[in-house]
């Protein structure tokens, strides 16, 4: 099993080997999550790593509740 990388920064490759998925799948994803503004990528040296910006993808998760619950 590949290692946890909940509340880490990961590149594409390891968010792909920790899904076991490739990397141009992972890369789409997290695309749609960044023009969501749910996702936060920082560039070190030759490689972007990616955060979850967990304000406003808890917000998304109260709102959705809120919706679902009405």
């Amino acid at each position: 099993m590949a290692a946890d990388h909940t509340g880490d920064a990961c590149t594409t490759g390891e968010l792909a080997q920790a899904w076991e998925l490739s990397p141009p799948e992972v890369s789409r994803h997290l695309a749609v999550l960044r023009r969501a503004g749910l996702l936060t990528a920082r560039r070190h040296g030759r490689y972007v790593r990616y955060t979850l910006n967990l304000p406003d993808l808890t917000a998304l998760g109260a709102d959705l509740l809120t919706a679902v619950l009405r």
